[in-house]
């Protein structure tokens, strides 16, 4: 009997997971199948020839340090708001937050740097290509730089901490997603140039 009630119980623990963090998975899943999606399509569009060759910007080694440095603060205020420790989670959110914005001002420069070479959106199946990957993956980090602002916002309020760690493991685990897709691009571009 004592054996029954252990697997009932061990049948009726569904596993779990926080709705917006389900929601969170799902759009990163998403995300990466948009970017498998326009990377295949590159490949196949560059066996095809009319492809320009061109110098990937210098900026993008920059803005590719940017983003990896604004993860390690990040993870920097994530660990200290599961030490509560108050003051490194601000700290390491507004330098994360700062970078992040760092790295939307690099993406910027390098289109700058794309047309001081001559490397337009159209005309250029690979120039259009990298205005959409970059433009792209700006876009999302844009809705991550918000989504780190409104954490920011949250631990001047005292609402990030120990015991309410949702908000920032979901701002954690997006920024990271996304440092680590932009690093995939910039490997691929490199790689595939």
């Amino acid at each position: 009997m004592e054996k029954e009630l252990k697997y009932v119980d061990m049948v009726e623990q569904p596993i779990s997971m926080h709705p917006k963090k389900f929601a969170l998975w799902l759009f990163m899943v998403t995300v990466v199948m948009i970017f498998a999606a326009l990377t295949s399509a590159y490949i196949v569009r560059q066996a095809e020839g009319n492809w320009l060759d061109y110098e990937l910007p210098n900026i993008f080694w920059v803005t590719s340090g940017i983003v990896v440095l604004s993860s390690v603060f990040l993870h920097f205020a994530y660990v200290s708001a599961k030490k509560d420790n108050i003051s490194q989670l601000r700290t390491g959110m507004v330098v994360a937050v700062v970078l992040g914005l760092a790295f939307l001002v690099g993406q910027w420069y390098s289109w700058v740097a794309l047309v001081d070479r001559e490397v337009f959106f159209v005309g250029n199946p690979a120039g259009s290509f990298l205005y959409v990957f970059t433009g792209l993956h700006a876009l999302h980090l844009i809705s991550g730089v918000i989504f780190l602002i409104i954490v920011l916002i949250s631990t001047f309020r005292y609402k990030v901490h120990s015991q309410a760690m949702n908000t920032m493991e979901m701002a954690t685990t997006y920024w990271h997603f996304l440092g680590g897709l932009w690093i995939y691009l910039f490997m691929f571009l490199l790689l595939n140039h």
